[in-house]
Formats: C-alpha cells, structure tokens, sequence
C-alpha cells in the first residue's frame, strides 16, 4: 500500500507527491492459506515487457510494477536494459501530484501544523472512531508490529493503518518500490530524464488546505478494515504477488490482482468531500485519460519509448494498455517480443517465413 500520508501531506512540501493511479475494480480470489510462504531473494530477472506498436512501427516498451516487492531481492534485467538504451524517452508512472510554490523553508514552517493532519479531530482516540471488533482487532496487530507506541492511538484510522502496514511488510520482507533506484540509474546511464505523467494540483495557500483538511469527517474505517484484513492473513498474496513479479510469472500475477485494501484508503481521501470540492473526486479516470494521451503523444514522437505502468493496468481488459489497443495500436505480450528481436507483421517475413501475430491480452 503506498502511502497515504504522502497523498494528504504534499501540499505542504517543496516539491509534490505522486500518487498511482487507482486502478480499476478487479474481483479477490479466494485468499491463499499457505502460512509459510517465503519470499523470495537474491538475483531475480522481474517480467518481461509488453510491446506496443504504432502504424509506423514506432515502439512503446512497457514494464509492468507491482509494490511491494521482496527486499532481499536483487533485480536485473538485461532486457529492461536494453529496451532503456534503445528509447528516446522514458515515461514515469501516472498518478496525482500535489504542488506548491512556497519553498523548501516555508515548508518546514507548516510541516508541524501539516502533521496534526494525522490526529483525530477534538482529541478523539482510535477506540473512540473505531466500532470496537475493530479496535479490538487493530489493538491485536499492532501488539505484534508496533509493540506499545501509544502516539498511534490519537491518529486518524487511515494514517494509522499505513504506519501498521508498513511496519508489517517490513517484518514479512516486503518492501516499497525496491526496484526504483536500479531504473533510475538506468535512466542517469543513458542520460534520460523521466517525464512525468501526473494530474496535477497546485495549492496556493497550503496553510489553508491544511486547516481544511483538519475540519473534514473522512471516512476511512475501510481502509482500516481491508488493512487488518491483510495482516490476519498472514499477507501470504503480497508474498505471493511480489514472488511473481520478482520470477517473471505472469499467471499469476494475473490471478492475484492488486488487494482492494489499496483502493479502499486511497478512496478515503479521494472520494471525500474534501476531495471534491476542490475537483479532485474523478482523480483516476483523469490519471488514465493523461497516460493514454501521453502514451500516444510518446509513440507519434519517438521511434522507441520506454515506460512504466501498474502492472494491474497492464493486465485488465479495461486497463490503461488496453485502451491504447481500443486506439488502433498492436500489443505483444512479453512472450511474443523482446528488444533487439526482428518485428515480424505480415502473414510471411523477408525470407518467406510463417510470422506470428500479435496477441492481444485480455
């Protein structure tokens, strides 16, 4: 689960915060049993990539990602590589970014104000927002992840629930965007600057935002609920999503889609009133709309682009990869492609040779 305090706390910062794009509904298979699963560790290839391919034979270059992956893992990719050497461009992954203009100092000013963002309105503790099976619940897990840190009790449910969850995954192995400093010095080796694909929100007066956000009634026990949820599972399917991701197995990240705990806190600020007052309530169909035009916008202008997607998006037959396929454009899958092989497109190639079409995913 990435983090919700960054979503709300932003504003307040020097530079901004990016949020992912929220993807849509996928139904939760039965929850896997296996209590003892380990994750995985040492060097891992990752998944192969997706190939989008324009009327020009222009080419976008798609890794799907998937948070959080396993810590001890050590990812290298020689096809990623290679797609990264070819591109004239490389493409971050979508989401939300909050803005402001006032200033790393200023920010430190207001950053005490921002964090009583955290608190539970007029003094209330989580026993007292929280139906008591739930608090009863809470109180059990973080027995186990956070021991007796008492500071925790006067948080908000969601802000709450991120501190539990990450001290959890922590404890399982599991990490958030493990991968990211690798890409980022294949990004600096090639001398590529990512562009970043954001809807984005400038504030003009944070101090404000901050109070504002102080006085709204968010609805976030659902966050709270899927969170534990998780944790009494054992978060075996984080274990075995991020397993899949790190081994390249595509079947079953297919079955073992993104938990709807992610969903649920990230509706909590999104989908408040909060939110949509100031128009940020239709935030995820904005982000896709902006990745598709970007991503259209990359395959006009460049030969090779390179770029990074949820790797749900990647997936769903209504994702963002499925609507540059609505647009006109062909799809490989990892098995069909890979950067430096020969494209083949029509019904035989130069030397009379059977092709193979391109598949596209479901």
């Amino acid at each position: 689960m990435r983090s919700v305090v960054a979503v709300v706390l932003g504003a307040v910062l020097a530079g901004g915060f990016a949020a992912p794009a929220m993807a849509g509904e996928a139904a939760m298979d039965a929850p896997i049993r296996d209590m003892e699963a380990m994750v995985v560790a040492g060097v891992q290839p990752g998944p192969g990539l997706w190939k989008v391919i324009s009327d020009e034979g222009h080419v976008l270059w798609v890794l799907g990602t998937v948070d959080p992956l396993p810590l001890d893992m050590q990812w290298r990719s020689a096809e990623v590589e290679a797609a990264i050497a070819q591109s004239d461009e490389v493409l971050w992954e979508p989401g939300f970014a909050v803005h402001s203009d006032i200033g790393f100092f200023s920010g430190l000013a207001l950053l005490p104000s921002a964090l009583r963002i955290r608190r539970n309105p007029d003094g209330r503790t989580l026993d007292d927002v929280l139906p008591p099976d739930l608090h009863a619940r809470w109180l059990e897990q973080k027995e186990r992840y956070l021991g007796w840190e008492m500071s925790v009790e006067r948080w908000r449910p969601m802000f709450a629930a991120d501190k539990l969850n990450k001290a959890a995954l922590k404890e399982h192995g599991l990490g958030e965007s493990v991968a990211v400093g690798q890409l980022q010095a294949m990004f600096k080796a090639e001398g590529i600057k990512p562009t970043l694909v954001n809807v984005r929100a400038d504030v003009e007066e944070p101090r404000e935002l901050v109070r504002a956000y102080n006085r709204t009634a968010v609805n976030d026990v659902a966050c709270m609920e899927g969170t534990l949820q998780q944790l009494e599972a054992g978060m075996p399917r984080l274990v075995a999503r991020a397993n899949a991701w790190a081994t390249g197995d595509i079947d079953t990240l297919r079955s073992l889609p993104a938990p709807s705990v992610d969903r649920a806190c990230l509706g909590a600020v999104f989908e408040s009133e909060f939110a949509k007052s100031r128009g940020y309530g239709d935030v995820g169909e904005r982000v896709r709309t902006l990745w598709i035009d970007e991503a259209e916008r990359a395959l006009g202008a460049n030969a090779v682009t390179f770029a990074l997607l949820p790797m749900d998006e990647v997936l769903a037959a209504d994702g963002m990869l499925a609507g540059l396929v609505a647009r006109g454009y062909r799809l490989l899958s990892p098995a069909d492609a890979a950067p430096g092989e020969e494209e083949v497109d029509g019904e035989e190639d130069a030397t009379g040779a059977a092709s193979v079409k391109p598949r596209p995913l479901g």
